[in-house]
């Protein structure tokens, strides 16, 4: 089974250690129900890291019909005013990344308990070729080996991410480049093997993209939640 849609949010946030409780409290009984059952939301799943090594030690997928989806006038709306609970939790955060992406490659096969968050910054001259070897060649071959679920690409959507931090009065940065992130899910964290790291770096190579512009990090499922 594939995505539930061609559009994608991912968070990544971390807090302080004395509210960890109460933010995973919050993310597993408000926040993935709440953002579930918004326009063109259907599939939301959090993540932790399973091996602390992650930059960021919580992950979580947001699954939208389209991308412009993540810039719709409720979502902008609930974005500027959010339930008590959501801005006592978010006051706490200690770090925090968002990206709101197309997804333009689509190998899943259901879901598995964890998975291998892959981030980086091609250069454009080399996308549509990265994209076709991503599609044919790399992702196929990595998700045929015993463990693996399936995999995608997501490509983050500037304009649309823009619309989020107007909406939250952040502000956007000059001369910013689109992120890729790939996603490979496995039945477990064990599956995600420091061979398949190996593998993806010598592969990017080709493409200029040296080892240590790409960020990888293995994470377990947590909660989830759809419509």
């Amino acid at each position: 089974m594939a995505l539930y849609g061609k559009g994608m949010l991912i968070t990544f946030s971390e807090t302080q250690p004395a509210v960890e409780e109460d933010f995973n409290e919050w993310y597993n009984r408000e926040h993935i129900d709440e953002r579930v059952w918004m326009p063109g939301f259907h599939r939301a799943r959090r993540y932790v890291d399973a091996n602390a090594t992650a930059e960021i030690k919580y992950c979580a997928t947001y699954e939208t019909n389209k991308v412009e989806d993540l810039a719709d006038p409720d979502y902008m709306e609930l974005l500027k005013d959010q339930s008590d609970w959501s801005k006592k939790v978010m006051s706490t955060f200690t770090k925090f990344d968002r990206i709101t992406a197309t997804v333009t490659i689509d190998l899943s096969h259901g879901f598995g308990g964890a998975c291998c968050v892959v981030r980086f910054f091609p250069k454009s001259d080399v996308m549509s070729k990265l994209r076709e070897a991503l599609q044919f060649d790399l992702l196929p071959s990595i998700i045929s080996k015993p463990g693996f679920i399936g995999a995608v690409l997501v490509e983050n959507n500037l304009s649309v991410a823009n619309e989020g931090r107007r909406a939250q009065g952040i502000e956007i940065p000059e001369n910013e480049t689109p992120e890729w992130v790939i996603i490979i899910e496995s039945q477990d964290s064990q599956v995600l093997s420091a061979q398949i790291k190996k593998e993806i770096k010598v592969e990017f190579s080709e493409f200029g993209i040296v080892s240590t512009d790409i960020k990888i990090a293995t994470y377990n499922l947590m909660f989830g939640n759809n419509r």
